[in-house]
């Protein structure tokens, strides 16, 4: 049973040192932020999930005794009816059909609302944390969004409209590849809430993040397979200074001529 479930102190263990491993590499930086919103999310989401599992006590006590108020009154509906002796005709049978058929439709309608109030809280709660989820997964994508692998390949000049773009080849590598990590881990802990919770509604919400992360983490990895199989451009080698020409042999000076005696 231990790989068959997924382990909430797990998951938040990884995108602890997840959050790490970019402040280590690239400290004050807004993906790192990000991550550690999203650990936040994950430390909360054991306890959200573990309220979601635990049956309702209080809820459903009053559910119980709006129930039973709710026999009440049928039953004293039906004992204050009269009861006529003889055959009914046509007409009388006919509305009553319709009263009968009217009653139990509300009854139903009734019963249905007050069972289902229990789920509709859990599933309200559970439908707010993945919202939350989901956007923290496009907020990863923004931060990605300009982490462009012309960066690196040098093929065209800078716009001065966007930061300064000063990573290699493996940081931006890297950057990229903590940012498909983070959806993957997004998605993971939107699986958290529905794990205790078999509802269709909180199930499909969940599936739509897992397929939104999916997607966006397709996208970083298209930009990888780029980024390593386009090899940056090399600039030309600047040209060579010409080799020094070979020192001559120094030649003796003359020798100067003595000066005649003075008379």
């Amino acid at each position: 049973m231990r790989y068959r479930s997924l382990d909430a102190s797990q998951i938040e263990r990884t995108v602890e040192r997840l959050a790490q491993r970019i402040e280590a590499r690239f400290p004050g930086s807004g993906l790192a932020g990000v991550v550690r919103e999203l650990l936040g999310i994950a430390r909360r989401s054991s306890e959200t999930a573990a309220w979601i599992s635990r049956p309702q006590i209080g809820l459903r006590v009053a559910i119980g005794f709006l129930g039973l108020v709710m026999l009440v009154g049928l039953a004293v509906s039906l004992a204050s009816l009269q009861v006529r002796m003889g055959p009914p005709t046509l007409p009388e049978l006919a509305q009553g059909i319709d009263s009968a058929i009217g009653d139990v439709v509300y009854v139903a309608l009734a019963a249905f609302f007050l069972f289902t109030i229990e789920t509709r809280v859990k599933r309200r709660r559970a439908l707010r944390a993945i919202h939350e989820l989901r956007a923290v997964a496009h907020v990863i994508d923004m931060h990605q969004l300009t982490k462009d692998p012309e960066w690196v390949l040098a093929r065209g000049s800078e716009t001065g409209l966007v930061e300064s773009r000063s990573m290699t080849l493996f940081e931006l590598s890297r950057y990229l590849d903590y940012c498909s990590e983070a959806l993957s881990l997004t998605g993971k802990v939107a699986a958290l809430y529905v794990q205790p919770f078999d509802d269709p509604v909180a199930l499909d919400a969940v599936s739509e993040v897992e397929q939104l992360t999916t997607g966006l983490s397709r996208k970083i990895w298209q930009k990888l397979t780029v980024l390593y199989a386009m090899p940056p451009v090399r600039l030309p080698a600047p040209a060579e200074a010409p080799p020094p020409s070979p020192a001559l042999p120094a030649t003796a000076a003359p020798s100067a001529t003595p000066a005649p005696a003075a008379g």
